[in-house]
């Protein structure tokens, strides 16, 4: 291939034709044009007469111009021209590796890389080179095929959530051992990582190597941190050459659940600086509802960082009979507890008759024995939807009879009458360290500081459930901390006081790491190895290597440790993770980790990626001869005569009116191939913007949902124009109903009836079912009335209990929307259709019924955006979802309805059906 600028040429020999270009013209010149032939016999009158319209001998310049315009064109297109070629192509003609390092920092213009290795894959098949493709991040052996099969692949490889590691990187060198000698072309990602010198030592040994780099500056987030009442976060880059403004989006959900865009925060790169922070204050409240922090308008696992419980903070309840009296403070029980858990919780403090109706997250019940029964139940019905109750002993408890003989519903074991304490009956020769912490504790890991001793203690009566309810032991086996579920919730009994009267705990910070293991406060800052050791971490969401929210539910567990310290790769993927009631996120970046840019030697060829996207002109240029051709015909028969004036206007006019005028069908055609190569929905357009994009989005959400839950694959949904448009390629039309939309013509409605006659469905919605109900009581259902007058539709009645439509994929006898309306109309049964004995439905028609009628505002339910979030809310709260969810099973039963008429009213369904009915 030779390149010349902005153009290149696969078969530059070719071009040599040029060099007969002169010779052409010289021909061309020296054959005049054919002479114009005039019969006339009285030839002998002409003698003598001069005729004053002669005809040249020479062809004339112009058209020896034209035909030689017309070699030009013939002798380049066979050239193989190709506009904006690769610039990264080589020159070598053996095997030819292409490397990716396929991390996150390449999301951000995967297309452009994708394109570019596409063209470079081009250019190796057109050399007839064998290539292999490799991602570092996903390291595979090397196999080495043809160009177009790789180029065929390719569009199956994406950007994995982590970066290549130097394990990787290392297992890579050992593929290449094998291998002969190859070109190298490295995709790099711009980020300086372990292992790559290494590599490329190994790559350069084996042929040359060419680096191809982005033009985007790489960013991503660090974790975000909760201090003084503030989230701080901050956010790296590669580049520090140029000033940068970036946004950063949080994101949360509102009460209605659905997620939102909470706050947006500014944040500056200064020029020669790669970290730049921010500060956000924000509301307890919203702070809880905070799910993920993103750059917005980048893409990549490194630009989104997910919230745990460090911006979460619990509120805690605080409940003591001690008033605190001057000169008392540090005996109060309540004293420590303040000082452990005010700077991670929101403290409430009061009664519990006061503090239980703010439902809080833990309540800590200081020293307190005796609870009245209409509290007892309270906390009792708290606690077991959720909440943790932390009970603390004391001189009340030990001096009480709660739990004695019975094992109380608020205590984790039972208990023995009175305390354990230095000089008493049972005391001890020296106060009491506190056991290692066992591997199923939710201690687990703690350090035990050597000057934190027990004094005293309320003792355990030694029944066969307390070994499994000891989480914390004394150094002689007895309990220090016991446990037991109670419902979806906790109670946990700390054996001692919280204040120091019984030991030295609540003095040291494994207080505070106790609380904050059993979930009673959250950590401000990013967990270390000690704090996550010895607990299994369960993935909740994960990021995808574009930035997106991915279930993990399917994905192993985690090892704490693991958690904070590997790093990322198919094991370990960037999300939100769970142990218990505890939350942590492991995110693409550490706190205190940087990003750099990728270093090469001077000797390496380093490019950059092309934004213009490769051409091939050879077909463009043969057409363009092909005119020229065409037009040295008229030209010539002009010349010679053969041609009138009028007629030559009246022929060219034609062949130029038929060369640019397109073809009328063409649009059509070319809607008909793409609404039949699969099931499509379509909408009916209003000429009204928002609602057509509101139902392009619902039936864009309904096809989605069609495609992951049933056999059904549709397309992506059209926009019908009733006047232009085809309709007999769509089994569903939705049709919204606005108050100005155009009245269709006659042709229009006569395409409608056929469609309906034909077995088309039209959904009609007049979207106002929370103003309205069905009929002319709103402007949409007189406009509906308008619409529908022209329509041959059938006698209709309300949807009845054993319509297949409550069937024919799920099981429903609610078709709610946006709105719930119950008023939805399809075509009346007829009226000999009777039950028999021992079906649980009618024997109906066997048609579909033509049009469903309704008011539920369906298409906002069922709208999508591109990335799959609704786009409208939908009820409140988790009520609201599953009444989304309902609308959606509403469309796939419609849709299968369409698809398979009255099936599942065959005998055959019987069975399944009265199992599922519960009959």
């Amino acid at each position: 291939m030779v390149t010349l600028g902005a153009l290149a040429f696969t078969s530059p020999w070719i071009l040599l034709a040029f060099l007969a270009l002169p010779i052409l013209w010289i021909i061309l010149r020296a054959v005049p044009p054919a002479p114009i032939r005039r019969l006339f016999p009285a030839v002998g009158l002409l003698i003598g007469l001069r005729d004053d319209d002669s005809v040249s001998d020479r062809t004339p310049w112009w058209l020896l111009l034209l035909r030689s315009l017309a070699a030009a064109l013939v002798i380049l297109g066979l050239a193989g021209p190709v506009l904006n070629p690769e610039q990264n192509a080589t020159q070598g003609d053996g095997p030819l590796l292409v490397i990716l390092d396929g991390g996150w920092a390449s999301a951000d213009d995967w297309s452009e890389r994708m394109a570019s290795v596409d063209n470079l894959l081009a250019e190796a098949g057109r050399s007839g080179r064998t290539v292999a493709v490799l991602q570092l991040s996903s390291p595979e052996a090397l196999v080495f095929l043809s160009a177009s099969n790789w180029r065929s692949r390719i569009a199956g490889i994406s950007p994995t959530p982590w970066g290549p590691t130097k394990a990787m990187m290392t297992e890579t060198a050992h593929n290449l051992e094998k291998l002969e000698s190859f070109e190298t072309v490295w995709f790099s990602d711009g980020l300086e990582r372990d292992g790559r010198f290494e590599l490329l030592g190994d790559l350069r040994r084996k042929g040359p190597v060419s680096v191809v780099e982005g033009t985007v500056d790489v960013l991503a987030l660090h974790s975000p941190e909760f201090e003084d009442g503030l989230i701080k976060i901050s956010a790296a880059r590669a580049n520090p050459l140029l000033e940068r403004d970036v946004l950063v989006q949080t994101h949360g959900r509102d009460p209605a659940g659905i997620e939102r865009v909470l706050a947006e925060l500014p944040m500056r790169f200064d020029t020669g600086e790669t970290q730049a922070e921010a500060e956000l204050a924000l509301p307890g409240e919203l702070r809880g509802r905070i799910t993920r922090f993103s750059i917005r308008g980048l893409q990549g696992a490194g630009t989104v960082v997910l919230s745990d419980d460090r911006l979460s903070r619990r509120e805690v309840a605080l409940v003591s009979v001690r008033q605190n009296r001057e000169g008392l403070e540090l005996l109060s029980p309540l004293h420590y507890l303040r000082n452990a858990l005010e700077t991670s919780t929101d403290l409430l403090e009061g009664s519990l008759e006061t503090v239980l109706p703010g439902n809080p997250h833990v309540i800590i019940l200081a020293d307190i024995a005796e609870l009245s029964p209409i509290e007892e139940e309270a906390l009792q019905t708290w606690v077991e939807e959720g909440g943790v109750l932390v009970r603390f002993a004391g001189p009340r408890v030990a001096a009480s009879e709660i739990s004695r003989r019975e094992e109380h519903p608020l205590m984790p074991v039972r208990l023995r009458t009175g305390g354990r304490t230095v000089g008493g009956a049972m005391s001890w020769g020296e106060p009491k360290k506190i056991a290692p912490f066992d591997q199923d504790s939710p201690f687990s890991g703690l350090d035990i500081p050597d000057d934190v001793v027990v004094s005293a203690q309320v003792m355990a009566q030694p029944d066969p459930v307390l070994s499994e309810r000891s989480i914390a032991r004394l150094s002689d086996g007895t309990p220090l901390v016991t446990r037991k579920p109670i419902g979806a919730g906790n109670v946990v009994l700390f054996h001692v006081t919280a204040n120091a009267e019984w030991s030295t705990l609540p003095l040291s910070g494994l207080f505070v790491n106790m609380l904050e293991r059993l979930s009673v406060s959250t950590p401000s800052t990013s967990p270390d190895a000690a704090d996550m050791e010895g607990r299994i971490w369960q993935p909740l969401r994960v990021i995808d290597g574009f930035g997106m929210i991915l279930d993990g539910a399917d994905l192993p567990g985690v090892d704490g440790t693991d958690l904070v310290n590997a790093p990322l790769g198919p094991e370990l993927r960037p999300g939100l993770y769970q142990s218990g009631s505890r939350q942590t996120s492991r995110n693409v970046l550490a706190a205190s980790e940087t990003l750099d840019k990728a270093s090469w030697p001077a000797d390496i060829s380093i490019k950059s990626m092309e934004p213009g996207v490769e051409r091939l002109l050879g077909g463009w240029l043969l057409a363009g001869a092909l005119l020229l051709l065409f037009a040295d015909i008229l030209a010539s028969l002009w010349l010679s005569g053969r041609l009138f004036a009028a007629r030559t206007a009246g022929l060219t006019a034609l062949a130029i009116g038929l060369a640019a005028a397109p073809d009328p069908s063409f649009a059509n055609d070319e809607m008909a191939i793409d609404a039949t190569a699969d099931v499509v929905l379509a909408h009916v357009l209003t000429g009204n913007k928002a609602v057509d994009d509101t139902a392009r989005a619902g039936l864009l959400g309904l096809s989605e949902t069609l495609y992951f839950r049933t056999s059904v694959e549709p397309s992506s949904p059209m926009g019908a124009n009733l006047e232009t448009d085809e309709l007999a390629f769509f089994p569903l039309l939705y049709w919204p109903i606005t108050p100005d939309q155009p009245q269709p013509s006659k042709a229009a409605y006569e395409k409608l009836n056929r469609y309906l006659r034909t077995g088309g469905m039209i959904l009609f919605d007049t979207r106002d079912a929370d103003i309205a109900g069905f009929g002319a009581a709103s402007p949409n259902g007189r406009k509906l009335q308008q619409l529908a007058a022209p329509l041959n539709i059938p006698p209709l009645e309300p949807v009845p209990s054993d319509h297949v439509l409550t069937r024919t994929f799920y099981l429903l006898q609610e078709f709610p929307g946006r709105h719930t309306s119950n008023d939805i109309w399809v075509e009346a049964a007829p009226p000999d259709a009777e039950k028999i004995e021992g079906m649980p439905f009618r024997n109906l028609n066997d048609g579909v019924t033509p049009v469903v009628i309704g008011g539920n505002d369906w298409a906002a339910a069922w709208a999508m955006d591109a990335r799959g979030n609704p786009v409208f809310p939908v009820g409140r709260g988790l009520a609201g979802e599953r009444q989304r969810e309902l609308a959606f099973r509403f469309g796939v039963n419609l849709v299968m309805h369409v698809l398979t008429g009255n099936y599942k009213s065959d005998q055959v369904h019987v069975p399944a059906l009265l199992e599922r009915l519960g009959q």
